[in-house]
């Protein structure tokens, strides 16, 4: 369902705290995330050796995670360290997973061990980047994350779903074009001298830019293994040249989708924007946060109810059109690497 040698997102740093740890389940493996005394995360089993607690439901005391059944302390590297009143050197160890954290998100590799490169870490353009504010969140949604792989590689849905924020009619009517360079699959539509949409008027009043002139807007979406969507988002004031025009006459933005699978039919989906416009204004982040976090609001019945269907009704053919070119393609990438991933294992 998901390659394993590979660095998912597990969390947003300031969800791993020093005091509690921190549960979650990452491509069907059960972790627990904390912090050490060096505030340095770890990730392990979430399962207690002695009588099989989640160690998530424990707490941190030092180098190590205590469960909260019977106060076994757990090490980083999976080993037992003390329980009391037990001598613990014949305990069986548990698994342990390399992680990374970076630009405020943690990182966890869920496969080989001896395969995590931290060179391997996706760097992007936005990412530790002054010239760009950030803001996001974490929505978990109840879908094989392939389907939101689809979602964001066809914005044709935009004219649907959010029809009242980002969606016109003229993303029907221009056609989208895909490409594969690699393992980079990018797809992408320019539209010229249209209205802007609701969203984007605001992100043009923001930039303190008019927003009852024609724009010339673009959507390029880009996938990358395992599951990260980065989408280049925007609109100019027409006759600037596009996306190539100056950032003085555009409302720029990189729409920021790490895709982490929990279950084959649960997600988690850390989503945000960075905006390469006034990025020192926290009241603007927050603003524009707010807004983007009620557009993919919209996205999640739309997929669950999507995933409940096929769940239903899997032995059912779905149509493959034009507009489906980029996930198809991610997902013809995914297929190749899982392949391979197997054949190694094999």
């Amino acid at each position: 369902m998901f390659p394993l040698n590979t660095w998912y997102v597990a969390a947003r740093s300031d969800e791993v705290g020093t005091e509690r740890p921190l549960g979650r389940r990452i491509c069907n493996r059960a972790m627990a995330f904390f912090r050490n005394s060096a505030g340095q995360v770890a990730a392990v089993e979430d399962f207690c050796p002695h009588r099989g607690a989640p160690l998530s439901l424990g707490f941190v005391q030092g180098n190590t995670l205590v469960c909260g059944y019977h106060g076994l302390a757990m090490g980083s590297d999976g080993k037992t360290v003390s329980m009391p009143c037990q001598r613990v050197r014949g305990f069986p160890a548990i698994g342990s997973y390399p992680v990374h954290e970076a630009h405020g998100f943690v990182w966890v590799w869920p496969g080989d061990a001896t395969q995590a490169d931290v060179a391997l870490v996706p760097a992007f353009e936005w990412m530790g980047n002054p010239a760009f504010g950030y803001g996001g969140g974490l929505y978990h949604i109840a879908c094989d994350y392939r389907l939101m792989i689809d979602n964001l590689m066809d914005l044709t849905h935009e004219t649907y779903v959010h029809s009242n924020s980002i969606g016109q009619k003229e993303i029907d009517e221009v056609p989208c074009k895909t490409r594969v360079e690699g393992e980079h699959v990018i797809t992408e539509r320019f539209m010229e001298g249209i209205e802007a949409p609701p969203f984007w008027k605001m992100a043009l009043r923001m930039n303190g830019l008019p927003d009852d002139q024609p724009v010339d807007r673009w959507q390029i979406c880009h996938f990358t293994p395992p599951s990260h969507v980065m989408i280049e988002v925007g609109v100019a004031l027409a006759g600037h040249g596009g996306y190539a025009a100056p950032d003085a006459v555009k409302a720029a933005s990189w729409v920021v989708d790490f895709i982490t699978p929990e279950t084959d039919t649960s997600m988690h989906y850390f989503w945000g924007m960075a905006r390469k416009f006034k990025p020192a204004d926290a009241s603007l982040t927050e603003q524009i946060r707010e807004g983007q976090g009620k557009i993919f609001a919209e996205d999640l019945e739309m997929l669950e109810r999507q995933q409940k269907n096929l769940s239903a009704f899997p032995e059912r053919k779905l149509l493959m059109l034009n507009i489906d070119a980029g996930g198809v393609q991610s997902r013809k990438l995914i297929d190749r690497i899982l392949a391979n991933e197997q054949g190694v294992a094999a």
